[in-house]
């Protein structure tokens, strides 16, 4: 079937090739959005980067679609982008980029880049800014031809309530189609075959054009595929988070690994080896000395008699098998990511997560902080960083594990004279500065605190120690090997923390942002996104794109911007009462598209329903939200506390929805509402950076001067309506 919008005839067809439409749109941009963010560490960090480029190819191409509608146009860059990310050469190129633009001091990258001189590092910017802004180039490339679909079949159908409902529909079905290929862990080829199957519908109606659309979407499954090929290998695991590639180490350089972990392409974890057979049995690789002294024992070592204990970032199981190895009678291990605990489960010499005395929890630690009810003797935070986003937010998967309001209910699940250890890799002083005033600021004392070096017995980092430090320090002076090796630690590398650097807070995360500022990398991609914008406008002779946009333009300019920054707001309140987990942010926006049509439903059975009311409801909602914080809600068991947050985050949804839809219905030129939709959303999702420096919680207030605007602009509508409908006297 041949769903093109100059083929359709009946509106049956019109319904599915919206639907159809849809589906393909929200499918690829959440496939670029996770593939890219893997194979270009940048876009893991800058993910709404990716969305934003997204909605001006979409509303670019709503706006355009009069203008020829070829598939290819489409399917070329796309094919251009598999080929750039498959082939090794161009591949391991990218891959540089986050490291060329970390030189600007905004990105925490585990590795560094390396200059030979000074003249080269001036060229590491502008080569990562002009690489970055081709393959945002590209991306827009892929939406405009999907935008220009989607606006004719938008403006030519005769019920606009029902047209987009099927949007919306729809986009529904992508969001859950890829979730259920996150969740059996399917990588990049099977991906895109759904997208060849999804684009059948699209190819074009003569045979030659048809054909060459199927031959280049044959072409980027078989390059997709290819790519993803690696020899070197042991496994590669597509989780729902990340791409995890199970390695061999260099038997040579890392006698004392048994495996390495890397995540989307960065070295992120080596499974080892301690237990005592092993160690004693090399004792050139282990000093008998230092034996059990790992940074994966010495949490459990500083407790008298740690019975039960928590770990949250247990990862492939290192620090499970350091409290299996210091006798801990029950461990609670939890860990986000389901992939790599099979790889735990599967590699780890020691088997710790086969032990009975393990219970295995797969939540975001989080999450599990707030429905637990246990209590425990030693809470141990593993080297729990993140390498990348969630979609919609510009925060980091473990940035809300690590805020004061975290670290404040992990305190409370410390049993009577119980410890916490975390462990953290801080590549940046002020970080470890950071969680030290955090720890300070929950304990109300200063944390132990020691650098461990890397070594055969482990990667090391900075261990804090808070809880009970009576204990701890007792037990450190009964065990003089263990005073002897941390106060060398302590000579070698000091740890002057000042104390002065801004604590993270679930309004604030930003664990590694060193002050509340917008990063000038995300300035510097502004400046891209607008140089993006205005080639478009020249590309398609597009000069009056806003220079004469109508009241009615900037009326769904302003309901996008705000609709995109309220979204932002229910994923992130949604992460901190209910977990930051995938399950979680796909609920979360799965529930605003089935509000959206509940609002569809609305507006179409009271059609005479006075907007000021929904308008009310609408700014009501905003201010309710912005004074009330979810995380007080952490008392009420999970499916109840469920139910209230999602909703409360659903007002203001449902009243925005009903405003679009009324407003959307009554537009006489529905592709050019659309797209002005989608490029006021381009906005929203340009001033979600504002977060960096105002806090989360700020953005409500954002969201309701932006409601506001659409407000006013839909009176002026309403007054410009009448006044060219009544007569002239």
């Amino acid at each position: 079937m041949n769903l093109m919008p100059n083929d359709v005839r009946s509106r049956t067809e019109r319904n599915l090739a919206l639907f159809f439409i849809s589906v393909l749109g929200l499918f690829l941009e959440l496939l670029l959005i996770r593939w890219i963010g893997t194979e270009v560490n940048i876009f893991a960090y800058l993910q709404n980067t990716i969305l934003v480029v997204c909605f001006m190819g979409l509303g670019m191409g709503c706006m355009t679609c009069r203008q020829p509608i070829l598939l290819r146009n489409c399917l070329v860059p796309l094919l251009i982008l598999v080929l750039l990310l498959s082939i090794p050469q161009s591949s391991v190129a990218l891959r540089k980029v986050s490291l060329l633009l970390a030189t600007l001091g905004d990105l925490q990258p585990l590795e560094i880049i390396t200059f030979t001189n000074a003249n080269t590092e001036r060229f590491a910017v502008p080569l990562g800014l002009a690489i970055t802004l081709g393959i945002m180039f590209l991306i827009w490339q892929i939406f405009v031809p999907i935008g220009r679909i989607l606006g004719c079949l938008m403006d030519e159908h005769p019920r606009p309530i029902e047209a987009y409902s099927y949007n919306i529909l729809g986009s529904l079905i992508g969001i859950w189609a890829f979730v259920l290929l996150g969740i059996f862990n399917q990588s990049p080829p099977v991906w895109f075959l759904i997208v060849t199957v999804l684009s059948l519908f699209f190819l074009g109606k003569a045979p030659i054009e048809r054909s060459i659309n199927f031959v280049i979407l044959v072409v980027i499954v078989c390059v997709s595929w290819l790519g993803g090929a690696d020899r070197n290998s042991r496994e590669i695991v597509w989780s729902p988070y990340q791409k995890l590639v199970l390695t061999d180490p260099d038997s040579v350089k890392y006698p004392s690994f048994s495996y390495f972990v890397t995540v989307n392409n960065s070295w992120y974890q080596g499974i080892q080896d301690l237990s005592k057979d092993k160690v004693r049995s090399q004792p050139t690789l282990y000093p008998p000395e230092e034996e059990g002294f790992s940074q994966y024992d010495i949490p459990f070592r500083l407790h008298p008699a740690p019975r039960k204990a928590l770990i949250v970032g247990s990862g492939t199981g290192n620090d499970v098998a350091g409290a299996l190895r210091q006798g801990v009678e029950h461990t609670t291990a939890v860990e986000i990511d389901p992939g790599i605990i099979a790889l735990g489960k599967a590699f780890h010499p020691e088997k710790p997560y086969a032990s009975a005395k393990v219970h295995i929890v797969n939540d975001d630690a989080r999450s599990f902080f707030v429905n637990t009810t246990g209590r425990y003797d030693v809470i141990s935070f593993g080297l729990l960083d993140s390498h990348t986003t969630t979609a919609m937010t510009n925060a980091r998967l473990d940035h809300y594990v690590y805020t004061k309001d975290s670290l404040e209910t992990a305190r409370s699940r410390l049993a009577s004279g119980g410890i916490i250890t975390l462990n953290f890799a801080a590549h940046r002083f002020f970080i470890a500065d950071r969680i030290a005033a955090t720890l300070r600021e929950v304990f109300g004392v200063e944390p132990i605190a020691f650098r461990i070096p890397q070594s055969n017995w482990g990667y090391g980092g900075v261990m804090f120690v808070a809880g009970d430090l009576a204990t701890v320090r007792n037990q450190i002076e009964k065990q003089h090997e263990l005073k002897a090796l941390i106060a060398r630690w302590r000579q070698q590398d000091p740890l002057p923390f000042s104390f002065t650097t801004k604590i993270t807070t679930d309004d604030w995360p930003y664990l590694y942002l060193q002050r509340p500022q917008v990063p000038l990398l995300y300035y510097l991609l502004a400046l891209m996104l607008l140089g993006l914008f205005f080639y478009t406008k020249w590309r398609f002779q597009l000069g009056a794109v806003t220079g004469n946009w109508t009241t009615g333009h900037w009326h769904f300019f302003f309901l996008g911007a705000a609709f995109l920054l309220l979204e932002v707001q229910n994923i992130s309140k949604a992460a901190i009462a209910l977990g930051n987990t995938w399950q979680v942010n796909g609920v979360v926006i799965s529930g605003i598209l089935i509000m959206i049509l509940l609002s569809n439903l609305i507006a179409a059975t009271f059609p005479r329903m006075p907007l000021a009311l929904a308008y009310f409801g609408l700014i009501g909602s905003c201010v309710v939200l912005y004074w009330l914080d979810l995380a007080d809600l952490v008392y009420l068991p999970y499916f109840r506390r469920a139910i209230v947050v999602g909703f409360l985050t659903a007002l203001p949804i449902l009243f925005s929805g009903i405003v679009f839809i009324r407003s959307f219905a009554e537009s006489s030129d529905k592709h050019e509402a659309l797209g002005a939709n989608l490029m006021g959303s381009l906005v929203g999702g340009l001033l979600q950076s504002l977060t960096f420096a105002t806090g989360i919680k700020a953005l409500l207030l954002v969201v309701t001067a932006l409601y506001l605007a659409s407000a006013i602009t839909r009176v002026r509508l309403d007054r410009s309506l009448a006044a060219r409908q009544s007569p002239a006297l």
